[in-house]
């Protein structure tokens, strides 16, 4: 018993203290795209309760606001069921014109994302769609882009610096395993179901 304790403690240390999570990251980031374009898709993640913006959630849609405010972008697609209407009213709260906001409020799953945003896309005239760019955390970025790809939608990713930035800070590591842990098991599901 005792020595499974200590194999416990010595993964923990591994996790918490060597240099292992940057790189794991860094293996689930999609490449660093330019983040110029015409149409950004911001992909939700989760909520805290009754439509507040989690962590993950937060980031993206500040970020977006930040690329708004460049000047990069004529539209924001706003995607995930529960939590397009928040993101959206962070960011009109913020300064993004609520005309230049779509909504999508029917996916669960980064696939469904997917689905949705190709049918919302389709409503607009390839014409204006111009280059379409994918925010999203770090570690999500690779599986979403080739989740988007797969289904015919020629976009970019924008990373967004989310478990970079908690890398940081030793006190956000043990999360940040657990997102990088997470997303590799969706990663492989996705994989073996041929959805990437």
């Amino acid at each position: 018993m005792g020595h499974a304790f200590a194999l416990l403690g010595l993964a923990a240390a591994s996790i918490l203290f060597l240099p292992v999570l940057g790189p794991w990251n860094d293996a689930l980031t999609a490449p660093w795209a330019s983040p110029e374009g015409d149409t950004l898709i911001v992909l939700a993640a989760e909520e805290v309760a009754d439509g507040l913006l989690g962590l993950h959630s937060y980031w993206r849609s500040a970020y977006a606001v930040y690329e708004w405010r460049q000047g990069k972008y004529s539209r924001i697609i706003m995607s995930g069921k529960g939590l397009a209407k928040p993101m959206h009213d962070f960011a009109v709260a913020h300064g993004v014109p609520a005309s230049a906001i779509l909504l999508e409020e029917k996916s669960s799953t980064t696939r469904e994302q997917g689905i949705q945003v190709a049918a919302l896309l389709g409503n607009i005239p390839a014409g204006q769609r111009g280059r379409i760019v994918i925010l999203t955390s770090d570690f999500h970025s690779r599986r979403a882009l080739r989740v988007f790809q797969k289904l015919g939608i020629p976009a970019v990713a924008h990373p967004v610096p989310d478990a970079g930035k908690r890398l940081l800070s030793w006190q956000g590591r043990w999360e940040v395993f657990l997102d990088l842990a997470l997303e590799s098991i969706k990663t492989a599901v996705y994989q073996w179901r041929g959805w990437i």
